[in-house]
């Protein structure tokens, strides 16, 4: 059954918040009674090791997943070579999260152009590793825009983030798996900025799009500088919700 995934960037609950959710527990477990998703991007800057993945696991309600970013010595530093050691590091570390790893999410450096051969060694690595979970990929130069990039993205089973604002895209987004990624950075000004009522209404309707054709669809808000993620968040799952009760009323 096709879920929608919608959270934010960490689970640090800023005071502004607060009362969209419970008082008692840790940040994460009164985050995870609101959401059912989380990106964790520490583990971009470093390793955690399996057990942390598994408390983190062992926080959240059984239908909640994690989306993980893999660790910038893949993307920035060895840009996408020589990665067979990292990534089985990688791997034996998020498998503490279990059947809760619902994304390893890759995002490139806006300088790094793609490379064909390059990716396809990459991406088929990642599939060795993580065969039957969603694999995201948010690239940021014009050419992982192309229709070779295209190719390869979908030859792999890689889904193509839709990123806000969409850096290095030069065109309209072109989906290369039926799932859906989105990333919403805060625009105008990145990481700060909040989403207007219009914005949260266009990630609904892709969302809700998504759900009715019987594909998965994550959402996740990053702009978390000035603590605008959560409540944005909050907005859009009340907005899908309202979709969804216009839909099965209609029916």
């Amino acid at each position: 059954m096709a879920a929608a995934y919608i959270g934010c960037a960490g689970w640090s609950i800023p005071k502004t918040a607060a009362m969209a959710f419970p008082i008692g527990g840790t940040h994460l477990e009164r985050y995870a009674a609101v959401f059912n998703a989380a990106e964790i991007n520490s583990s971009f800057y470093r390793p955690h090791h399996s057990s942390t993945y598994a408390r983190w696991a062992a926080s959240v309600p059984d239908g909640f997943r994690f989306s993980v970013k893999a660790p910038r010595t893949m993307s920035h530093v060895h840009h996408l070579q020589d990665g067979a050691a990292p990534m089985a590091r990688f791997a034996e570390e998020v498998a503490g999260l279990g059947g809760k790893l619902g994304c390893v999410l890759l995002q490139l450096p806006p300088s790094l152009m793609f490379d064909a051969v390059a990716a396809a060694s990459f991406f088929a690595l990642a599939r060795r590793h993580f065969n039957a979970t969603m694999v995201a990929c948010e690239g940021r130069h014009p050419t992982w825009f192309s229709d070779t990039a295209t190719g390869v993205l979908r030859e792999h089973g890689i889904t193509r983030v839709i990123a806000d604002p969409p850096a290095g895209q030069p065109d309209a987004h072109v989906a290369t798996t039926k799932s859906t990624y989105l990333r919403l950075h805060g625009a105008p000004r990145v990481y700060y900025s909040p989403y207007g009522p219009e914005d949260i209404d266009w990630a609904a309707r892709i969302l809700a799009g998504r759900l009715k054709a019987g594909h998965d669809a994550w959402c996740i808000f990053d702009n978390t500088a000035e603590g605008h993620a959560m409540p944005n968040a909050v907005t859009l799952l009340q907005r899908l919700q309202r979709l969804d009760s216009l839909a099965v009323r209609r029916r």
